[in-house]
């Protein structure tokens, strides 16, 4: 059970072509990010077993994750977004270093629901009412946490309204995910716009007309635009600066080693008893739904290392 070959193969192979694009425009009043994430996506897809509305309302949050963990500043900086809500996915948690390294998971990933009155995939559907929630932790003493209700739960437009409320920055955040006949991503990748403090009431009436023409992500994605292009397109007559490039990859940090940390908080009297039993303990790491075993002598070893760890601390603590 433990590291399914699959998705190994994925992780070796993974996410050499999604990548986000950092620009500025109209003399620096706006900043602005562009990304293209079919392969986290489709890697997300394949690691959960996703259906196709969970496959859009999970690929969103990553997008939106990937791009959001780009625009901070510092190695260890995290990112954790979760919306909970009241329809039937119930809730997606997703999280993001400033690498943009991104995982994520949602809580029934089976979920099958009917097209909406659009004819498309009914994300807002899936999540129902509820709450966005942004956690920052950038190494301070406490994380930075801002939640909004959501609005629609289209999560492009829950984001932009958290942007607006929670961190005044006037922003216009588009997100898609398009799938395959067969239910694999075809397509997925996103935009962030912002505007900065003093921006001109020209620009904003300017970009506010440009932006109101756009049809959807997956559409620009679709007909082969690269996130350059979809920023050329928004952008391009605001004299566009485009500063970075970076990937964006699907990345869990789990291992056995740390599950190991994990299965020690139990307590002695729980290891005890799972050392004693003649079954393997199983732990799943929720992110990248990786399997990992420990055999009743794996757990008897951990739990012996836990008491000689125990009694270490302690002697010292007597020591002083």
């Amino acid at each position: 059970m433990e590291n399914n070959p699959m998705e190994n193969n994925l992780k070796e192979n993974s996410l050499a072509d999604d990548y986000i694009v950092k620009a500025v425009a109209a003399d620096d009043q706006i900043r602005a990010y562009a990304a293209t994430t079919r392969n986290l996506v489709e890697y997300a897809r394949a690691a959960h077993n996703t259906s196709p509305v969970a496959t859009a309302a999970l690929g969103r949050l990553l997008t939106a994750g990937a791009m959001m963990g780009s625009m901070m500043k510092g190695d260890g900086d995290v990112l954790t977004l979760k919306i909970e809500g009241s329809g039937p996915i119930g809730g997606i948690v997703v999280t993001a270093n400033s690498h943009a390294d991104v995982k994520g998971y949602v809580y029934n990933p089976e979920v099958l629901l009917h097209a909406n009155a659009q004819g498309k995939l009914d994300v807002s559907g899936s999540i129902g009412a509820g709450m966005l929630q942004v956690i920052r932790d950038i190494g301070m003493k406490e994380p930075y946490v801002g939640q909004i209700a959501l609005v629609s739960g289209e999560i492009a437009e829950d984001l932009t309204y958290y942007y607006a409320t929670s961190e005044q920055t006037p922003s216009s955040v588009g997100l898609g995910v398009l799938m395959n006949r067969n239910n694999t991503v075809k397509q997925a990748g996103g935009f962030i716009i912002q505007l900065l403090p003093d921006t001109k009431d020209e620009v904003i009436d300017r970009l506010e007309e440009k932006l109101s023409h756009v049809t959807s992500v997956t559409d620009m994605l679709d007909r082969g635009m690269t996130p350059e292009d979809i920023l050329a397109e928004l952008l391009g007559d605001f004299g566009l600066t485009v500063l970075e490039k970076m990937p964006a990859r699907f990345h869990c940090d789990c291992s056995k080693e740390r599950v190991e940390k994990a299965i020690v908080s139990l307590g002695e009297k729980d290891l005890t008893e799972l050392a004693q039993g003649d079954k393997p303990v199983e732990v799943n790491c929720h992110f990248c739904n990786t399997n990992y075993e420990f055999s009743p002598e794996e757990v008897k070893a951990i739990l012996e290392r836990s008491r000689r760890k125990s009694t270490a601390e302690g002697g010292d603590e007597n020591h002083g």
